[in-house]
């Protein structure tokens, strides 16, 4: 309940996420889980212990594959993010 009531603006969300894993979806059909260390007002996001995952169209162009990749850190830039996720947290 504390969590919810120092939520007064959508970056607050992002703030209580700091150092804990996020889902990052971004343009170009990537998606990003990793733990979230900084972020700017932009939504500009440096990410460590990264899993990112591209789906990807085959040679047939019918199924899409699904790419995956561990990366240490990453910098996001802020302008390809569509969804950012807090991790769950118990009530």
């Amino acid at each position: 309940m504390e969590a919810q009531a120092s939520v007064e603006e959508p970056l607050d969300l992002i703030r209580l996420s700091l150092d804990e894993r996020v889902f990052v979806k971004c343009r170009g059909d990537r998606e990003l889980r990793g733990r979230l260390h900084a972020y700017d007002q932009h939504l500009n996001m440096v990410l460590s212990e990264v899993e990112e995952i591209h789906f990807a169209k085959d040679e047939s162009g019918k199924e899409p594959r699904q790419v995956r990749r561990g990366i240490e850190m990453i910098f996001v830039r802020g302008d390809s993010v569509i969804l950012v996720s807090p991790p769950l947290r118990s009530a």
